[in-house]
């Protein structure tokens, strides 16, 4: 782990999405965090210790799933898939699949190739919150906040576009495991990888800490919302005790009750063309009980 050092930075953007305003101070206290997202060998070994099902080896309830085919109700994960050609970017089911089987152990379902034989040093996933959060006490530590994750991503550079700096690529260097070409159906590979990666692979940020961008999406404890809610101002009227599950209920949504949290750090399927939030500031909700081929995690812990 690196220990991140207490500070105060700017968190947020005005240049891109809605959702990353306003950009406003925030004051983080000292932690210590992964030097990378917890990889499929870490997992394999918080399950042989435990023997944990994740959430989306389980199976599921029909009464959660009305006028749904009982032969359709059967355990997986969405599984990314690239679609022949062009196709309407604002409809996400183009290119995402319910993969019948699809585990942390076999990403892209039942008959899909073994993690730990393909991808050990890779990070997991198909890991709903709820796993991440087992994992992490298992680990005697907890998930990060958005405010951590957010300042800990930047690496001391307060107010940056991307965890290295303002360019994208620098020097025509790729500084991330990120969409290289045509999103969702062409994909350029000059660095060697299509879908995750190692590790490590990429420069650590100013912190020395690695996949801060881009490679899988990571969770955080917070509860989304449309924009930041900012300490001290119009959140401020709303009592303490009754606040968080006020925010699981106004971030689930419409029509579930499965309340959303705050993913940071963008993916390997993230595309300037469609989704820039390989940076700092970017944000995207993610329902607690949803495992996918692109989110994985970090565990943080407070600072001694």
């Amino acid at each position: 782990m690196v220990r991140v050092p207490a500070g105060r930075f700017r968190m947020g953007s005005a240049e891109f999405y809605a959702d990353e305003t306003p950009v406003h101070e925030r004051e983080v206290a000292a932690f210590e965090i992964d030097i990378h997202p917890v990889t499929t060998r870490q997992f394999a070994a918080f399950v042989e210790d435990t023997g944990y099902v994740t959430v989306a080896e389980r199976p599921l309830d029909p009464a959660e799933f009305p006028g749904a085919d009982p032969a359709d109700l059967v355990p997986g994960g969405l599984v990314f898939t690239p679609t022949p050609g062009p196709v309407d970017l604002r409809d996400w089911r183009q290119w995402w699949r319910w993969g019948a089987g699809a585990s942390w152990r076999r990403p892209f379902g039942a008959d899909g190739p073994d993690a730990l034989d393909e991808r050990g040093d890779h990070p997991v996933v198909q890991v709903s919150f709820e796993d991440a959060s087992a994992y992490a006490a298992w680990a005697g530590k907890r998930l990060p906040t958005e405010p951590e994750l957010e300042y800990a991503a930047r690496g001391g550079l307060d107010g940056a576009r991307f965890a290295w700096g303002d360019e994208e690529r620098p020097d025509g260097r790729v500084m991330a495991n990120r969409w290289q070409g045509h999103f969702p159906y062409e994909t350029d590979v000059p660095d060697g990888w299509a879908g995750t990666s190692p590790v490590m692979t990429y420069p650590a940020n100013g912190y020395g800490l690695y996949d801060v961008a881009g490679n899988v999406w990571e969770w955080t404890t917070d509860y989304y919302t449309p924009r930041h809610l900012v300490p001290g101002a119009e959140d401020a009227a709303v009592d303490a005790g009754a606040r968080p599950n006020l925010l699981a209920a106004a971030s689930a949504e419409p029509g579930s009750r499965i309340p959303r949290r705050v993913l940071k750090g963008g993916s390997h399927l993230c595309s300037p063309e469609y989704c820039l939030r390989y940076r700092p500031a970017a944000r995207s909700p993610q329902s607690d009980d949803t495992a996918t081929s692109h989110i994985g995690f970090r565990c943080v812990r407070d600072a001694a």
